[in-house]
């Protein structure tokens, strides 16, 4: 009877791992500056334009949701090198030498210290959303991969800005809202889980048919 509870309860394990929920996030508020790289002269051109964010707030994490005029730690993120298109019109950034770091600060129930720490993967792109009037609103979007919870996972990131052209023109633009979801963990590790599991549940199967 026991090996029978135990057999049902890992084949119940597979749909449940394979099912694991992923891990969201937003953050809101800061700026970020687009500027020439280290080395180079000229901002907004291929090859020497980077963005950094500046002061952007971790909104929410989790279902977790920092009440009004506050945050639950610190969102920052940084790009390669524009390597197509422009910075006016939208383009490519690449992630060589990207970062995207989540901080928490612990005071509503979200870890407190580093919470994923990690970089872009594969290009970023950056478009232009609208044009209207004076105002000016792109997005940047990418696949990140990192460290949460001691664990290698990846996700996607949309990250939207607001500016008018004089800003613009000094590479600066303002963060209204960025989400982010993690995949936990990776659909590779479900694999390994899953298959693990099927032959552990197939061991004690045959075990569990020898002793009747």
């Amino acid at each position: 009877m026991r090996r029978a509870v135990i057999l049902a309860i890992l084949v119940l394990a597979v749909p449940i791992a394979a099912w694991a929920d992923g891990i969201d996030f937003t953050n809101q508020f800061g700026s970020i500056s687009i500027s020439a790289m280290a080395g180079t002269a000229d901002a907004g051109t291929i090859g020497s334009s980077v963005i950094t964010s500046t002061g952007s707030q971790l909104a929410s994490f989790m279902g977790i949701t920092a009440p009004k005029g506050h945050s639950l730690g610190s969102v920052s993120f940084s790009t390669g090198a524009l390597t197509s298109g422009s910075i006016s019109a939208g383009g490519t950034f690449s992630a060589t030498g990207s970062s995207f770091i989540v901080t928490g600060r612990g005071n509503y129930g979200q870890p407190k210290g580093t919470i994923f720490s990690g970089s872009f993967v594969g290009p970023i792109d950056w478009s232009v959303v609208s044009k209207v009037g004076q105002a000016l609103t792109y997005t940047l979007t990418g696949t990140i991969r990192g460290t949460y919870d001691g664990k290698m996972v990846s996700g996607t990131v949309t990250d939207s800005f607001y500016t008018v052209p004089g800003q613009l023109a000094k590479g600066i633009e303002h963060i209204s809202l960025g989400t982010t979801q993690l995949s936990v963990p990776e659909p590779g590790t479900l694999g390994l889980l899953g298959t693990g599991l099927i032959g552990i549940a197939g061991i004690f199967r045959r075990k569990l048919f020898r002793t009747h």
